[in-house]
């Protein structure tokens, strides 16, 4: 299903709006799409709707960074690009992350498929052409 289809950064709060809503049934969300596409931007606006009081930024080197909401809740935000294999998961136990009822935002979530199998996830891709970006949710 596509959700929008050639969205700009001014748009990015109310396409957020709309993702949440749409993802309110699941914990576990994951965004993919080419380097640059603007997976961490997404989220940026995402964790500001969902009430983050914390700086969001990309957890690259850290593999999962930890944010809490106005209310108290935890999201917990994932980039897997530079695991060199799916045993550091595993080793910074991201199956507990998981299985913790708190929304899990992942970024290069191909690298960890084998995990996200057994999950019930709600998937959004970005695709990009030129100067414009599209989010389709599958």
């Amino acid at each position: 299903m596509l959700l929008f289809k050639n969205y700009q950064i001014a748009n990015l709060p109310a396409v957020s709006t709309q993702i949440i809503d749409l993802a309110k049934d699941f914990k576990i969300w994951t965004f993919d799409g080419e380097m640059g596409a603007g997976k961490t931007t997404l989220i940026k606006s995402i964790c500001k709707n969902l009430g983050v009081i914390d700086e969001v930024s990309s957890p690259t080197f850290s593999l999962v960074n930890e944010y809490k909401t106005l209310n108290g809740q935890t999201v917990f935000h994932f980039d897997f690009y530079r695991i060199k294999s799916i045993n550091e998961a595993y080793d910074m136990g991201v199956e507990e992350y998981f299985d913790s009822g708190n929304i899990c935002l992942i970024e290069w979530p191909n690298m960890i498929d084998e995990i996200l199998l057994n999950e019930k996830t709600f998937n959004v891709f970005i695709s990009m052409n030129s100067n414009s970006r599209s989010i389709q949710i599958k």
